[in-house]
């Protein structure tokens, strides 16, 4: 074990799902196909042009605030803080200093310190011959989130950073897709073997889940070798490389002071207590039922217990809702109803919305319809072979179950029919029969395929298999 102990702070910033950007009428679409179409004189700096604050951005940082409960502070501004980018047309950015939207609050186990609104920089595309600055990015609006400096693991920074995600698209204000890098983590790490904290290190471009577990894993065995050879470790920002699973060092760290912070002169302040603005009374009556407060819930309610089942359901609001609505239709809570709608929707179902590219809004099925396919598994009226058949043919053109099953002849045979395939089968293949009766149980596996797919996987499989010993054993 090592006589160090890390200190973990996670600064991360997610790109919010409004309509405009964050201080002008140009559309928030930074992934834009075409650089440089969603653009305008203010987010392009032009000299004179004024920004007004997107409303909807500042409310959907107040729910993450009621959500993770913090305070909402009667008095907000933002500020102008000053570094010379490339990627930032005025030479400054419009961002929040002392007194941010949110303080405080908890998440996961985590203390909060800030939650504050900023405008995002434009992107960098480089090549061999130059740079190309694509500005629609530019003034999209960007909730910034701080942690106290808490965490005291790679492992634990993860779990944040995957219930921030998850928080994030319950409240659907953002989507927080690290690939597309509309969630991008930043981590401050020191390392000490005493109470004083150490010196910290910022690591920038941590760009997936795994990678915010391997680059904090890295710092800090980085750290632990400069300290063990007697050397200091320099407050720096770094950056970290995926391919080669290292950091580089990119610039020493600027303290606040070399931001030259000011308040913004073209905003007004926010004044959340006038009652003309943002009425933050009828912002927490819109929160939904928060993923921790559903997982308790479904635990109660449906049995759940901890594990990867539950887990996933909660993971995707969208699962987690037709879950729910197919279990009303269903009308009684039995757990082999439960269990048998939780594993054809999160197998099945998901597995077909994967393959065809289907999101939620788009998924034909009906959860009336899912429910019913579930009772007919459950009332021994369909195979799970029919039930595949029937589920792909649902998702492909949201018919009935019913009408799919009769439709398609797919019901299941009868015991006569079962009967007669049985025989069928027996009477085509002698030396099966003799097979099984030397002992050899892959004999009876072949008979019982061979029967199912004489009824084209209509039959009942126990049934099958019942009729088939009760021939074999005379």
């Amino acid at each position: 074990m090592s006589k160090y102990k890390p200190t973990i702070g996670l600064e991360i910033h997610a790109e919010l799902k409004t309509q405009t950007k964050m201080f002008c009428s140009c559309l928030n679409d930074p992934h834009d196909a075409e650089p440089n179409t969603n653009v305008c004189p203010v987010c392009l700096a032009h000299p004179g042009s004024l920004p007004v604050i997107n409303k909807k951005a500042v409310e959907s940082i107040v729910k993450v605030g009621l959500a993770v409960g913090g305070e909402v502070l009667e008095h907000s501004k933002f500020d102008r803080k000053s570094y010379f980018y490339p990627d930032l047309p005025k030479g400054y950015q419009i961002s929040q200093y002392d007194l941010p939207l949110i303080k405080g609050g908890k998440l996961a186990d985590v203390e909060l310190e800030r939650i504050h609104l900023e405008e995002d920089t434009g992107r960098l595309a480089h090549a061999e011959d130059g740079s190309l600055v694509d500005f629609n990015r530019a003034g999209v609006p960007l909730m910034e989130l701080v942690t106290k400096p808490v965490i005291k693991s790679a492992d634990e920074a993860l779990l944040f950073a995957r219930e921030l995600q998850l928080l994030l698209r319950y409240l659907q204000i953002s989507d927080a897709d690290m690939d597309k890098g509309q969630m991008r983590v930043e981590a401050n790490i020191s390392i000490s073997s005493g109470k004083k904290l150490g010196t910290k290190v910022e690591l920038k471009n941590i760009n997936s889940f795994k990678a915010v577990g391997d680059a904090i894993a890295s710092e800090i065995e980085r750290q632990t070798e400069i300290l063990e050879k007697g050397e200091k470790v320099v407050q720096a920002t770094r950056g970290w490389n995926e391919n080669k699973k290292e950091s580089f060092p990119q610039r020493i760290k600027e303290e606040a002071n070399d931001y030259r912070y000011i308040p913004e002169p073209d905003l007004p302040p926010m004044d959340f207590t006038s009652g003309d603005g943002i009425d933050i009374k009828e912002l927490e009556k819109e929160l939904p039922e928060l993923p921790w407060q559903k997982k308790k819930r479904f635990k109660k309610e449906y049995g759940f217990k901890d594990g990867d089942i539950l887990e996933r359901l909660i993971r995707d609001r969208g699962e987690a809702e037709f879950f729910e609505e197919a279990m009303s239709e269903i009308g009684k809570k039995d757990k082999a109803l439960t269990t048998l709608v939780a594993n054809y929707l999160d197998s099945d179902l998901i597995g077909l919305m994967k393959e065809g590219k289907t999101d939620w809004e788009g998924l034909k099925i009906t959860p009336e319809n899912f429910a019913e396919l579930i009772l007919l598994i459950d009332k021994g009226e369909a195979t799970s072979k029919i039930v595949k058949t029937v589920l792909k043919e649902m998702f492909e053109t949201g018919a009935d179950p019913s009408q799919i099953i009769e439709s398609g002849n797919l019901s299941k045979s009868g015991e006569d029919e079962v009967e007669r395939a049985v025989d069928l089968v027996l009477s085509e293949n002698k030396k099966a029969i003799d097979d099984f009766k030397k002992g050899k149980e892959n004999a009876l596996k072949f008979l019982l395929g061979q029967t199912m797919a004489n009824l084209r996987g209509r039959g009942n499989p126990e049934l099958v298999k019942k009729l088939l010993l009760e021939r074999l054993s005379k």
